[in-house]
């Protein structure tokens, strides 16, 4: 009977531990569709937080690659005066990252919606 306690507890800990990291990260970053995306990303910095090998199979016109395994060496890279644009395959990685930055004081951290997969607006590709 004490291991099911014990159980309930831990269970009860990871859901809370999921609820709260969820809500941090859509406080640390805005989401934009689309179509929203398009109209701000040419005046700000897009950056794709995807490795490389990915970036160079096709990424977003106009974006540099700053993966988020190299965020924390590189992350000076990246001007906090501007709006920062971010997307990743699926938004899982950008949402870390977009996290990251508003700690190191980014206010303008934006992300693409559903990530680069769902993008159908122009592409190119090293490959």
């Amino acid at each position: 009977m004490e291991y099911l306690y014990i159980i309930s507890a831990i269970l009860f800990g990871l859901i809370v531990y999921v609820l709260v990291s969820g809500m941090r990260l859509r406080k640390a970053v805005t989401n934009l569709t689309q179509e929203q995306f398009i109209e701000g990303y040419r005046k700000s910095q897009l950056i794709d937080v995807r490795e490389p090998k990915e970036f160079d199979n096709g990424h977003i016109l106009g974006a540099r690659n700053l993966p988020n395994s190299q965020l924390r060496q590189r992350y000076k890279e990246i001007r906090p005066d501007k709006p920062v644009y971010l997307y990743c395959q699926s938004g899982s990685r950008s949402a870390r990252t977009a996290l990251f930055l508003k700690k190191k004081g980014y206010n303008q951290v934006y992300q693409l919606q559903g990530g680069f997969r769902q993008w159908t607006g122009k592409v190119k590709s090293k490959n």
